[in-house]
C-alpha cells in the first residue's frame, strides 16, 4: 500500500469545513466559530464552510447525497487546499452510494477527522492518497479555553510540513475527556480538567517492526466491511494497525468479537503492529488490553508489537495519523516513529 501524499499547507492557505454525519456546527454556532478562529488566528488559515456544513442536524441527517456533494465539491474545488470535518455521527456511512470516486482520485488534498470520519478515509484510501487521521473543529480546534500545545504542535508537524514526521512522543501535559454541555455558551471557556498522563503501554513485542498505517474507530470499521470501500487483503498485508473506541464505551466483549474478524479475514495475521487508543473516559482500558491479547493469544500471535493507551482517538490532546505512511514500532527502546512526511 503506497499512497500519494496531499501538499502541505501554508499560511494563507483556504480550508473548506464540512459535516458528513452528525449537524453539530449548525447547531453550535458559538462552538463552531470559535473552532473557525482558531484555525484563523492560531494557523492563519483563510476558512470556508462547504455548501450545507452549517444546515441543521436534522436536514443534513435528511439529506446525505448533500453530504456527499460537499465533500465532492471540496475536492474538486482548485482553491480549498485542504478539508476538516467538523465533528463525527454515525451515519456517514450513508454517503457512499451518492460518492464518485473519480472526482476525489483527481483531487487529491487533505483530509482531517476522526470517528464516523473514518467512512471518508476509506474513501481517500480507495481514491490512492493519505488522508489524516486526527482532531476536528468542533473538538480539537474549538476546545474549552484553549486548543493543547500538544495539538498545536502536532498539526503544525504533520499538516504545514514536509519534513520526516519522525519520533511520536506521548502528551505529558494531560489527557482529558470530561464532559462539558457544548449547548451551554458560559461553559465554552471553562478549562477542562486534565488527568494525569502516564505514557503509553508497550504491551506486547519484543523487536522492531514496520508498516504502514492503517486503522480508524472500530464501531464504524464494522459499518464499513463487506462494502465496495474495503480494501483488498494486499493493502492490509504487513500493516502496522490502529484502532480506537468511541464515546459509545462499548463493552470488552466486542472487542474480542470484532478483532476475531480480523483474525478470521487474515488482516491480523498479516500485521506487523498494533496500536490501541486510550478509550473515552480511561473505561475498560485494561479489559480491552485483556481482550485484545486473548484474540492474539488465540491466532498464536505471541509477539505482535502492541502500543495501548496511546493519544489519538476519542481523547484530547491528539497526535494525528496519517494513512498508508511508513511508521516503526520499536519495542526495544519504547518508541514509535512515522518514518515519512505526510505532505509532499
Amino acid at each position: 500500500m503506497k499512497l500519494i501524499a496531499p501538499k502541505a499547507i501554508s499560511a494563507g492557505d483556504k480550508i473548506a469545513t464540512i459535516s458528513m454525519s452528525w449537524g453539530g456546527a449548525g447547531e453550535l454556532p458559538h462552538r463552531y466559530q470559535k473552532g473557525k478562529e482558531r484555525l484563523q488566528q492560531v494557523f492563519n488559515m483563510e476558512v470556508t464552510e462547504t455548501r450545507h456544513a452549517l444546515h441543521p442536524a436534522q436536514w443534513l441527517y435528511n439529506h446525505p447525497e448533500a453530504r456527499a456533494k460537499d465533500l465532492m465539491e471540496a475536492f474538486s474545488d482548485p482553491s480549498v487546499k485542504a478539508i476538516i470535518s467538523n465533528i463525527g455521527g454515525d451515519d456517514s456511512i450513508r454517503m457512499l452510494k451518492y460518492i464518485d470516486l473519480d472526482v476525489i482520485k483527481a483531487n487529491p488534498k487533505i483530509f482531517l477527522g476522526f470517528s464516523d470520519s473514518t467512512i471518508t478515509h476509506f474513501i481517500c484510501l480507495k481514491a490512492g492518497f493519505s488522508s489524516f487521521y486526527g482532531t476536528s473543529l468542533l473538538v480539537g480546534f474549538a476546545e474549552n479555553n484553549a486548543m493543547h500545545d500538544y495539538q498545536v504542535n502536532d498539526i503544525k508537524r504533520t499538516l504545514f510540513s514536509s519534513k520526516t514526521i519522525g519520533q511520536i512522543y506521548p502528551n505529558k501535559e494531560g489527557w482529558t475527556t470530561e464532559f462539558l454541555d457544548w449547548f451551554d455558551i458560559a461553559l465554552q471557556d471553562v478549562k477542562r480538567k486534565l488527568s494525569l498522563a502516564d505514557g503509553w503501554q508497550f504491551l506486547r513485542g519484543d523487536s522492531v517492526v514496520q508498516g504502514r498505517l492503517i486503522g480508524g474507530c472500530m464501531e464504524v470499521l464494522e459499518m464499513l466491511k463487506g462494502t465496495e470501500y474495503w480494501p483488498s487483503p494486499e493493502v492490509w498485508k504487513d500493516c502496522i494497525l490502529f484502532f480506537e473506541t468511541s464515546e459509545e464505551k462499548p463493552k470488552p466483549e466486542y472487542i474480542r468479537w470484532w478483532l476475531r474478524n480480523y483474525a478470521a479475514t487474515g488482516i491480523l495475521n498479516s500485521a506487523k503492529g498494533i496500536l490501541f487508543g486510550r478509550p473515552y473516559d480511561n473505561l475498560y482500558t485494561e479489559e480491552y488490553e485483556t481482550e485484545l491479547l486473548k484474540v492474539l493469544d488465540e491466532e498464536g500471535l505471541y509477539n505482535l508489537p502492541v502500543i495501548t493507551r496511546m493519544d489519538f482517538g476519542h481523547t484530547c490532546p491528539t497526535f494525528t495519523i496519517p494513512y498508508g505512511r511508513l511508521a516503526e514500532i520499536n519495542c526495544i527502546d519504547q518508541t514509535f516513529s512515522i518514518l515519512e512526511s505526510a505532505v509532499s
